[in-house]
């Protein structure tokens, strides 16, 4: 019985390994045009690995660069597969909860960049108590639950007054289900490769990856299976003029159909 709950619960958790994948801007599929895409859909446990930048296999650039202007609504879009990009299923299942977090890097050409530049955070969605619940914070709003209920996507907007040129944007869940001892979470992000067109100015202090997490980080080392009264969504402080959503209160950038083919916007 033990090896047969092992096996099950082995083979759910590489059923919810997850892949972020797509580009948006402004409503408009980019498709796969500047993300670096992953060797796979496997999460990063190393806080102090190179990986963490891009994900393994994500730090070689791909030609492509999407255009983006300051001031835009940029959206990333997670699958469990790669190319999948079915409505049908979750983002990333398997109760794989935790925060949904975006990373911008300015870098001279995204195109060669490998991630060493520093990074500031433009959006976060991490955790809220969900009313009435006095049980496992697995049962409490999390980001990566706004994230499957908008079909995988997750949108912010890009800061009106942010420097032009050309940046790395790293998106990334952090999946808590299995963190109650250090080296449990689960790190899943890709990066795409976007030229910001404005005048403006804004160049954000930033911090280097790795030394983005340790592992022992109370965002990073802890039990949702247990009641908890505050999470610390992990990394920097969200720059002033980035996202925070509320988990439990997003709204999608557009309406989704659900389905076996795709997905559409309506």
């Amino acid at each position: 019985m033990k090896l047969f709950l092992a096996t099950a619960l082995l083979i759910q958790q590489t059923a919810a390994h997850a892949i972020f994948q797509q580009l948006w801007v402004n409503g408009v599929d980019k498709s796969n045009t500047c993300v670096r895409m992953p060797r796979g859909n496997s999460p990063v446990t190393s806080v102090t690995s190179n990986d963490l930048r891009c994900n393994a296999g994500g730090a070689a650039g791909v030609a492509g660069k999407c255009a983006v202007n300051a001031g835009d609504t940029v959206a990333v879009e997670m699958h469990q597969q790669p190319g999948d990009r079915s409505c049908g299923s979750e983002a990333i299942g398997g109760n794989h909860y935790g925060p949904v977090l975006i990373y911008l890097s300015k870098v001279p050409d995204a195109s060669k960049a490998d991630g060493s530049a520093g990074w500031f955070k433009v959006y976060e969605n991490g955790w809220a108590p969900a009313p009435g619940n006095k049980g496992a914070a697995d049962n409490d709003f999390w980001g990566v639950k706004d994230m499957n209920k908008c079909c995988g996507k997750v949108d912010f907007k890009v800061p009106v007054e942010l420097a032009p040129g050309d940046y790395l944007l790293r998106a990334e869940v952090v999946a808590l289900h299995t963190a109650q001892s250090a080296g449990g979470a689960q790190f899943y992000m890709s990066c795409y490769q976007i030229t910001v067109a404005g005048s403006g100015s804004l160049a954000p202090a930033t911090i280097k990856i790795p030394g983005l997490y340790g592992s022992s980080d109370p965002g990073i080392k802890i039990n949702i299976h247990s009641a908890i009264s505050g999470y610390t969504v992990p990394g920097p402080k969200l720059i002033a003029e980035g996202t925070m959503v509320t988990p439990g209160n997003a709204v999608c950038a557009k309406k989704m159909i659900r389905g076996t083919l795709g997905i559409f916007a309506v």
